[in-house]
């Protein structure tokens, strides 16, 4: 599979969100029950120039993202990254591909630290990150409660991990 990664456009909308629901109805991927109703919203929450889509044969198959860590201006260059890959197109690259470049697109930007807090079941993103110089902090211990879905009611531990740029702010 060739996957190429261009920026997310607001033609992209559609595609990103099925895939984020795709995500969503894993159980382990996310706290949300749902993406967020139209792409100015999705806009609003996210550093823009740094949203990402992978397309393979002309289709997108995964995307991704980061969100301001702050408003603070102490933690400008500190993010929170989001990634989601299809399930059509999951364990074939598409996750490294996109990681990689978001971390090239992010650095850029002048951003030093993308955070993430993974579910440890999804050992499959866990790994991915590792593999790209995220290094684990620790457990965020029940977190959060689960409000829909088969695991509704659930408390949910995160693993919280964080890739520091090796080029930008040392």
């Amino acid at each position: 599979m060739t996957v190429t990664i261009s920026l997310m456009k607001e033609t992209d909308w559609a595609d990103v969100a099925r895939i984020y629901r795709e995500g969503i109805e894993t159980g382990n991927s996310t706290f949300e029950n749902e993406p967020p109703s139209s792409w100015e919203k999705w806009c609003e929450k996210k550093v823009n120039e740094c949203s990402l889509v992978a397309r393979a044969d002309g289709a997108i198959v995964g995307w991704a993202a980061v969100s301001p860590f702050s408003t603070r201006a102490v933690y400008s260059g500190v993010v929170e990254n989001s990634l989601y890959v299809a399930t059509s197109a999951r364990g074939k690259g598409v996750g490294a591909a996109l990681l990689e470049e978001l971390i090239r697109v992010t650095e850029a930007h002048g951003i030093w630290t993308i955070q993430s807090r993974i579910f440890p079941e999804n050992t499959a993103s866990l790994r991915l990150h590792l593999n790209h110089g995220f290094r684990q902090v620790g457990i965020l211990e029940k977190i959060g409660q689960m409000q829909f879905g088969p695991n509704k009611g659930q408390w949910r531990d995160v693993v919280f991990m964080e890739r520091r740029s090796r080029t930008v702010g040392n």
